[in-house]
């Protein structure tokens, strides 16, 4: 059997990063965290690193503004990924130049998660802060240093806007009224982060994976507005009063709000009127499929997600 890379996580007391730390343990790699010594002292992240360390993680001290932890680190391991926040994403320059400098790093994964960066078709929105941009800056700094790495783009998370079936400010599905944006038939994804965890974990390894995109769009999580409302009336039993809001409405409602406050509304324009992520096909060039490279791994549907919100 090949000997399995060891892996850094970089953000493991984060919602992502905890759960691409605990699958990097359970597929059997050594595995290390880079941890904030402010960590260890936060009683929710403690909790997290107390049962990361359990299960066999190496803790290193450190930060992506330290130069010496991260070089420290590096050295370490194989593959380097890193799941900061997007608010986070510029403090990756440093950890690149360290990559670049240290040479021996099989696979960087940048801190993308989302959306495909270099395909969103929304950033004029955003009023002076392009969610996007730094995203996109980092992907191709690593690209212009030669690191090896591998991007994913899983677009939603299904805690954001899922559990409301899409209705901004709501916090749980509406069981009346429901809200549809456009015509309701541009389709966006939804993934489990402890799905997307298992399928960054086993695509580190992977050649077929090698600077490239990793695309997750598995079936049962590409859906609609009107598909997700439609599966919700059927769960619940009931047919819901339907408002439109055309696109012209949105972007008014969009403008009339600065971010963050109006973040929601911003990914629900990017992916249920603009189709940032499924107008565009998989280019073999410079992507892979998730699901079509790994049909063995299980994975939460939307359809089972909304089934714990009933």
């Amino acid at each position: 059997m090949e000997e399995k890379s060891k892996i850094l996580v970089i953000g493991a007391t984060g919602k992502l990063g905890y759960h691409i730390a605990e699958a990097s343990l359970k597929f059997r790699h050594p595995t290390f965290a880079l941890v904030r010594d402010s960590a260890f002292s936060d009683p929710f992240k403690a909790q997290k690193l107390h049962s990361l360390s359990n299960a066999g993680a190496t803790l290193l001290k450190g930060s992506l503004e330290d130069e010496a932890s991260i070089v420290e680190a590096v050295k370490l391991v194989d593959v380097v990924i890193c799941a900061v926040s997007a608010k986070q994403t510029s403090l990756q320059k440093l950890l690149i130049q360290v990559i670049k400098q240290v040479g021996s790093i099989k696979r960087f994964i940048p801190s993308e998660f989302g959306s495909d960066p270099t395909k969103v078709l929304v950033s004029e929105l955003e009023d002076g802060y392009n969610f996007y941009a730094p995203k996109v800056e980092i992907r191709r700094l690593v690209e212009a240093e030669g690191i090896p790495y591998t991007c994913i783009s899983c677009n939603f998370f299904m805690r954001i806007l899922l559990p409301s079936l899409v209705q901004p400010g709501l916090k749980a599905p509406p069981r009346d009224k429901v809200t549809i944006f456009g015509d309701g038939n541009t389709k966006g994804v939804f993934m489990k982060e402890s799905d997307v965890a298992a399928f960054t974990i086993t695509a580190v390894d992977d050649p077929r994976t090698l600077n490239k995109v990793l695309y997750l769009r598995p079936p049962g999580n590409v859906c609609s507005l009107n598909e997700l409302v439609e599966m919700w009336e059927t769960k619940i039993g009931k047919k819901l009063e339907k408002l439109h809001v055309s696109e012209g409405e949105l972007l008014e409602k969009i403008r009339g709000t600065s971010f963050p406050a109006n973040f929601e509304m911003l990914f629900i324009y990017s992916a249920f009127i603009k189709g940032d992520h499924t107008y565009f096909d998989i280019e073999s060039s410079s992507g892979v499929n998730g699901t079509g490279l790994y049909p063995h791994l299980e994975y939460t549907t939307v359809s089972e997600f909304l089934d714990t919100l009933v």
